[in-house]
């Protein structure tokens, strides 16, 4: 028995992207599409949304910036006097900064803060409504498998996915008895803008075009916890069970930091 309704068939689906103008979020847009799904694509950044849109004359495009409330809610507005309802919300917006403990600042503590937690509440508290009240659809929000465990480099970007993990547990417990679906997509490294900004080698990387393909699989089989790719998320998954002081040993042995 699967956690969630099996998402299968996407011809005529309405789904909304949230962060589609980039990465995987483009990715699972043009997949989508390729599948027959209608699509709604918002992120800050309006020319890349277009770009991810090209010609389809079905596709809206409704900026908005994920930590601002209004936005949330215009947004939200708008699609809904265009489509009778949704069936998939996806929150991939998200941003990423390698840091230390030296390295910490509260300006970019409360800029983490605020794009990959702050938003995806936002975001859930704009959308939940109009789910409840069709009394169907489904919410994926995107985590990391950095939220799993400590790492050296994601002292900040780790902590608000950890978060994102947890409520999106909760919220499965508020809502899936209520028919509405809830998933976490928790990736390992992806090649994306973000990532880019690594200096150091990320095992297991994958493309966004496999991430989106590996989004794709989870939905379909109903998962609530969607991640990937599992030769290396299976391991960290192990790695968050270990006693501290094995873990730790490890950690700094693997990363050399």
């Amino acid at each position: 028995m699967s956690f969630n309704p099996r998402l299968r068939n996407w011809q005529g689906r309405h789904v909304w992207l949230i962060g589609a103008g980039h990465g995987i979020g483009a990715a699972l847009a043009h997949q989508l599409r390729a599948a027959g799904a209608l699509l709604a694509l918002s992120g800050r950044n309006e020319a890349a949304l277009r770009a991810v849109a090209a010609d389809d004359a079905h596709c809206l495009v409704l900026p908005l910036d994920v930590t601002r409330e209004q936005d949330w809610l215009q947004a939200r507005g708008q699609l809904l006097q265009r489509w009778p309802h949704i069936d998939l919300v996806v929150m991939l917006a998200g941003d990423y900064a390698a840091v230390r403990a030296w390295q910490l600042t509260p300006e970019l503590a409360r800029h983490m803060v605020e794009v990959n937690l702050l938003g995806v509440m936002y975001g859930t508290a704009a959308v939940v409504p109009a789910l409840l009240h069709q009394q169907h659809g489904s919410i994926a929000l995107v985590a990391s498998a950095a939220g799993w465990v400590g790492m050296p480099n994601g002292l900040v970007y780790g902590a608000t996915k950890a978060a994102v993990n947890h409520f999106a547990q909760t919220l499965y417990l508020d809502l899936r008895p209520r028919g509405i679906g809830v998933h976490v997509v928790n990736p390992g490294f992806v090649a994306t803008r973000l990532t880019a900004r690594n200096d150091f080698a990320m095992p297991a990387l994958i493309s966004a075009e496999q991430a989106a393909s590996a989004i794709l699989a989870g939905l379909a089989r109903g998962d609530f916890d969607i991640h990937f790719p599992r030769r290396f998320s299976l391991l960290l998954k192990l790695a968050a069970h270990l006693p501290y002081r094995l873990y730790f040993w490890l950690a700094h042995r693997v990363t050399g930091l």
